[in-house]
Formats: C-alpha cells, sequence, structure tokens
C-alpha cells in the first residue's frame, strides 16, 4: 500500500501549477502614449515659414509636409513619397548644434543621430553620430543606422532659426518612434560634440503627426524590469544557492529554505521577463545581446525547477548524476543572469546610482561566498586532521579468549 503524501512533498507541486496557470493568463498590456491624440496635423499648426528659400533641392521643391511643435520652440515638418521620408527639424539658433536622434528605448545609448551647426566660419555642417554610449569619446561621427538615401543631408538658417533636413530611405512605413532632441551652446572641435546643454526624449506617431513625452509608464516599467531583475536574479536567487552549498548541516531546514527561496527567486525572474516583454512590445527595444541571455537564463531556470520535481532518492544510482546537472545548471544560471544584468544597464544608460548599488549588492554576495568557502575548506580539513581516539576491531573479527575455564 503506498504511503500517503506529507504536505511538504505536495506544496511544491501546487506552487508549479500556479506559476504555470500565471503563465499561461498573462497578457501583456499595451502602454498608450500620453497624448491620446491621432488626428492629422498640417503645416497650420507651425510657425508660417516659406524655407523653400533658403534650403537646397530637393527639399525646396517639396511641396506639402504635415508639421508638428515637439519641444520648445522647435518644429517637425515630415512627407513621404514612396519608400522616402524626408524630414525637416527646425529650431532657434544663436550658436553651438542642434541634433535629432532615433532611438528604439527613448535612451541615448545606441541611437543615431542628425546634428546641425554652424562653424565659426560661417559654413554649414551636418553630420550623422552613433550614440554608443554616454561618453564623448562613444559618440562616433559619421556612423550610425540611419537609412539615409543619395540625397545629401542639408542645414540652414534662416533668421534665429536653424533648419536640419534630410531623407531617410525604407520599405517599412514609420510608427510610432521614439525621438530625441539636443542642442548645445559650444561649436563642435574637430567633429566631436560639446556636452548638450538641454535635452528630452519624445514618441513622434510618423502615422497620424501626434507628438508626447516618452510615456511615464513606458519609463516605469523599464525601471521595474531592472529592479525587479536584480532583485531576483541578483539577490534571492544567489542567497538560495549560498544557503544549498554552505548549510547542509541544518538537515532538514536547509532544503525547505532554498526551495522556497529558489521558487520566490524564479518568480521575479520570471516578472522580469515579462516586463521585458511588454518593453519589447511597446517600444520596440531591440537589444539582441540583452534578450538572448534573459531568455537563455530563463531557460536555465525552468530546467532547475523541473530538476527538483525529477529529483531521484538518495540511494538511487542517477543521484551523484542529477547533483551534477541541478549544480552546474544553477551556475551557469546565476553567471548569465548577472553578465545579462550588466548588459541590460549599460544598454539602458543607467545612471552612476544603478552602477553602484548593483556593484555593492555583487561585492557583498562574492564576499559572503569567499568567506563562507574558507570557512568550508578549513572544517574539512580539521575534519581531516583529527587522530583516531581508539581502534575498533571489524565486525566479525572480534578475538575472544577461547580458553577461559569452565564452571
Amino acid at each position: 500500500m503506498a504511503k500517503p503524501r506529507s504536505w511538504t512533498q505536495i506544496w511544491p507541486s501546487i506552487v508549479g501549477v500556479c506559476l504555470l496557470n500565471f503563465v499561461l493568463n498573462f497578457k501583456i498590456v499595451a502602454v498608450a502614449d500620453d497624448t491620446g491624440s491621432n488626428s492629422i496635423v498640417s503645416e497650420g499648426d507651425c510657425k508660417n515659414t516659406n524655407y523653400q528659400i533658403f534650403l537646397p533641392p530637393p527639399y525646396q521643391n517639396i511641396s506639402s509636409t504635415i508639421c508638428k511643435p515637439v519641444w520648445h520652440s522647435y518644429e517637425l515638418r515630415y512627407t513621404k513619397t514612396g519608400d522616402t521620408t524626408t524630414i525637416i527639424l527646425s529650431a532657434p539658433y544663436t550658436v553651438g548644434w542642434v541634433g535629432i536622434g532615433f532611438s528604439r528605448d527613448g535612451m541615448m545609448a545606441g541611437s543615431s543621430a542628425m546634428v546641425g551647426w554652424i562653424n565659426k566660419h560661417g559654413h554649414a555642417k551636418v553630420k550623422q553620430f552613433y550614440l554608443r554610449g554616454r561618453r564623448q569619446s562613444e559618440v562616433i561621427i559619421d556612423k550610425g543606422e540611419l537609412p539615409l538615401n543619395t540625397v545629401p543631408a542639408a542645414v540652414a538658417t534662416n533668421g534665429a532659426e536653424i533648419y536640419i533636413a534630410f531623407q531617410l530611405q525604407t520599405t517599412i512605413p514609420f510608427g510610432k518612434q521614439p525621438i530625441l532632441l539636443a542642442f548645445s551652446t559650444k561649436h563642435p572641435l574637430n567633429h566631436h560634440l560639446s556636452k548638450h546643454v538641454d535635452k528630452t526624449a519624445i514618441i513622434f506617431d510618423f502615422s497620424s503627426g501626434s507628438t508626447g513625452p516618452v510615456s511615464n509608464g513606458l519609463i516605469h516599467i523599464r525601471k521595474s524590469h531592472g529592479i525587479v531583475g536584480i532583485i531576483g536574479w541578483g539577490l534571492i536567487l544567489p542567497v538560495g544557492a549560498i544557503i544549498a552549498r554552505y548549510f547542509r548541516y541544518k538537515d532538514p531546514l536547509w532544503f525547505y529554505l532554498h526551495s522556497v527561496i529558489q521558487f520566490v527567486g524564479f518568480s521575479f525572474g520570471l516578472g522580469t521577463v515579462l516586463l521585458g516583454l511588454q518593453l519589447y512590445r511597446n517600444m520596440h527595444v531591440h537589444i539582441p545581446a540583452h534578450r538572448g541571455i534573459g531568455i537563455f537564463v530563463l531557460v536555465l531556470s525552468i530546467l532547475q525547477i523541473l530538476a527538483f520535481f525529477l529529483r531521484p532518492d538518495k540511494d538511487s544510482k542517477y543521484r551523484n548524476i542529477w547533483n551534477l546537472y541541478h549544480g552546474w545548471f544553477g551556475r551557469m544560471a546565476l553567471f548569465f543572469a548577472a553578465l545579462n544584468i550588466v548588459l541590460g544597464m549599460r544598454a539602458a544608460g543607467a545612471g552612476n546610482d544603478w552602477k553602484a548599488g548593483y556593484g555593492f549588492l555583487l561585492s557583498i554576495v562574492l564576499v559572503a561566498v569567499i568567506v563562507l568557502e574558507v570557512l568550508a575548506y578549513l572544517k574539512r580539513s580539521e575534519k581531516r586532521s583529527l587522530p583516531q581516539t581508539f581502534q575498533m576491531d571489524p565486525v566479525g573479527e572480534a578475538n575472544f579468549p577461547t580458553n577461559l575455564a569452565k564452571g
């Protein structure tokens, strides 16, 4: 007759079923932009400027554009003919440079920008820059991902305004696009951009002309994605692994703690992935390395959960193989999770507070592992060096006197 299973054997199955139900019923909620506007805008929404008289062809030959005020006195005009999209940005100008960037996620890092200025000799300059990072050395001239066609970009001034015009060649229609706008009052030095005085990020809908700031909801999701990932993969799961390696002498308490903590950590990791899917859906964030490693770590985590339910008995001949599999897959998951956290912060252009916070957390975990590993090694060495207090005869080979006098 089979023995009834105790609650300690049943609760992991209940947790697993709940998690599976959560995943299957999770619905990604689209975040609307703040304006909620879908109206078509025309030239009447902008200042009445005859830019055809100072821009070179073909920009002066454009008959009509859709125009929208986007930031302060900045105005963005565009028109689409076949696969060609013509974009003209106007902005207040005295000296320095003005730029418009195209981003995947509303962040500077990884974006491409068109920057225009009038140099000290009165010559107009316009260049594409690839913004690989936040440092000046990571702003690379004549590089970028914008699909510029063969028509040269143009820059010109009209009164106290500067106009930057360029054409993009793409078969994919523009939709809602994160746009970066920035300016500086200092001229570029040898084509090296000075630090911007001010900047903003907006979402411009090229299909309708509507515009609005990057949604606070998207910013909140992006922050939550980072925080939940750091807590789950950077703190909870490493703590569970530490308990399993260094506190086995507290049997069976270590096992229950390890199981509960890892299930909680897995839930946080799963939440991180779901938040990442929301960002990808709403902002079209394309970071292949970060996304690929995140999916890989999630797969490793799921395999660890399956390993828990398929754990053989201690006396099983497969137990050693299971121990190796469970241990090394867990180490791989933690290593790639830490790597992915760093990649995610770099892709998002995280500030020093994020870097310092995760660096401190990672340092605490590593120091704890080193200290516990040293203590465990010393304890094992001490056990090996202890002398035996007395010699025991092997069972079945005891020598008893046989010549005892019989009464």
